[in-house]
């Protein structure tokens, strides 16, 4: 066999000479080229680092203590500059917006291949071919900055492939994406894995994954625990690991079947051999019992950006105890609709009442003390310079602080080791616990989380949602923004589905994805446990 494309030995690596805890230890992998292999494990396991070294961003960017070696097509990344590893690995992080910096798109994409010095044919044929095969033809002409990110996902890349590496490194590319967005991804992964490249890719949502990769490496607390055809090593118990296995998985699992399936399709040519239908576990939350006075309404809510309407006749209530989903592609609404129950945005026409105060006539820092917001992006919340600064500040400026109250948050956040860092200088998933803390600080009557699990593993999925419903138990009011509509399903009593600014339905998770042409139209598809029962269903009929 020749020669693998990447070889790791024996890595160790920590990110402070400080700090005495190895994020990698003895960490051995080898990849071929054109392999697709699945990076998979509980925050914290080491997947990220290993990415970041697998380009040289560790040793060469990243401070730490590294031992052990790793070598890319024979360079050892000790030895190499990371724009020698440039042309040999293309590294996609989990937000692209990070590293796109061009006016135009055909800039982002040319930028590295002008670095090259290659000559301006070559440089203008390896653009076709890079917008091409991931389909950005469309895009060259628009600011990177103004597009979606999904399409920003595509364009770095694009960037990537067009320096014709050998290997692509994906961070998390699924995180924030709808699920119009993750198939553009899905699809253009796999020209570009069709085309000989070598692709690595780190993702929580295994759903996603496992049907498209040759290989599934599990890491836990920095090491290689299980490594083989994702099939083989979805058979093995790896809830162990923070794990979750895709409940077509569960399901196949449940009922003995001997081969593992990867997708509904496959899990229901498995059902004519079966006549009763598996325990899927508890049914999504029904309706809660409330007041008879809502905590929330809009009226009849339009709001535009530079005249173009982005809401349009919103009528929605929100009672005490609720925990609603706002569901939908990006781009239909739900972040802008968000921002006016707060005050940050104001109805050009129609109104919004939070506890019977017209947003209108009510000050912003009023309504902070009613509704406690979580963005999507942390960072655009964040403006202390330590984390424990950051969760108190709020509530102190309310006059709500209680500190028994704060040290439960920051407990149940995990974010005891975090206290005194920048939030600045967290990982994508840290400063989101950070932001949750923070909303939740001074008790607001509601709670809005903007895409609550992106970039969260299974442990901490499941201890939010617990945590949800414990303060459902109390009282609280809570609305998430969400594209994990397994998350969405399993924790939220009623649904509301948007598109284009309107509201196309809302009821009980299963009503809402029970209608096809409102599903289809928002661009969604429904879970996969939605899917394994309505397929038991017409097998019933």
């Amino acid at each position: 066999m020749n020669r693998p494309l990447v070889e790791v030995h024996h890595l160790y690596y920590r990110y402070a000479a400080s700090s005495p805890d190895w994020i990698l230890r003895d960490l051995n992998l080898r990849i071929h080229a054109g392999e697709y292999v699945l990076l998979a494990g509980a925050s914290g396991s080491g997947k990220s680092t290993l990415c970041r070294a697998l380009n040289g961003l560790i040793p060469h960017f990243y401070e730490g203590v590294m031992e052990g070696q790793v070598t890319v097509r024979n360079l050892d990344t000790r030895s190499s500059t990371v724009g020698e590893l440039f042309a040999h690995v293309g590294m996609i992080f989990q937000n692209p917006a990070a590293q796109l910096f061009s006016e135009t798109v055909v800039q982002e994409l040319a930028f590295g291949l002008e670095s090259l010095g290659l000559a301006r044919q070559e440089i203008n044929r390896r653009l076709e071919e890079s917008a091409e095969m991931v389909g950005i033809g469309h895009l060259l002409d628009r600011n990177p900055q103004h597009l979606s990110g999904g399409e920003q996902q595509l364009v770095a890349i694009a960037a990537a492939m067009a320096l014709h590496p050998e290997l692509i490194v994906l961070d998390e590319p699924y995180a924030s994406l709808d699920p119009a967005n993750v198939r553009r991804i899905r699809s253009a992964l796999s020209r570009i894995h069709q085309s000989g490249t070598a692709i690595v890719i780190s993702e929580h949502r295994l759903q996603h994954v496992v049907a498209d990769v040759d290989r599934m490496c599990v890491l836990d607390r920095g090491q290689i625990v299980l490594d083989g055809p994702p099939r083989t090593v979805l058979s093995e118990e790896i809830t162990a690991f923070g794990l979750n296995a895709p409940t077509v998985v569960q399901m196949a699992k449940a009922m003995g079947l001997s081969d593992v399936p990867l997708t509904v399709e496959e899990f229901k040519d498995a059902i004519p051999a079966f006549t009763t239908e598996p325990d899927l576990g508890p049914n999504p939350p029904a309706a809660e019992a409330h007041g008879p006075f809502p905590v929330l309404q809009t009226e009849n809510l339009w709001f535009s950006f530079e005249k173009t309407p982005v809401l349009r006749g919103i009528n929605l209530t929100l009672y005490p105890g609720e925990c609603l989903a706002l569901v939908g592609a990006n781009g239909s609404g739900k972040t802008t609709l968000i921002k006016h129950f707060n005050g940050l945005y104001r109805p050009h026409h129609g109104r919004v009442l939070v506890l019977d105060q017209d947003t209108l006539r009510t000050k912003t820092s009023r309504l902070a003390s009613h509704v406690g917001l979580a963005f999507q992006n942390a960072n655009d919340q964040f403006f202390r310079f330590q984390v424990r600064d950051e969760i108190e500040v709020g509530a102190r400026a309310l006059k709500r602080y209680n500190k028994h109250w704060l040290d439960e948050l920051t407990t149940l956040f995990r974010l005891e080791p975090l206290l005194e860092r920048s939030p600045y200088r967290l990982s994508e998933g840290e400063k989101k616990r950070v932001a949750f803390a923070a909303a939740l600080a001074a008790q607001p009557e509601i709670l809005v989380l903007d895409e609550p699990t992106t970039g969260q593993d299974w442990p901490f999925r499941q201890a939010l949602g617990e945590f949800l419903r414990d303060l459902q138990a109390r009282g609280q009011t809570i609305v998430m923004v969400t594209h994990d509509l397994e998350f969405a399903e399993q924790y939220a009593c009623r649904w509301v589905l948007l598109a284009g600014g309107e509201i196309l339905t809302n009821g009980h998770s299963w009503e809402v994805m029970g209608n096809e042409p409102a599903m289809q139209r928002a661009g969604l598809e429904p879970t996969e446990a939605f899917q394994i029962r309505k397929a038991f269903l017409e097998k019933a009929r």
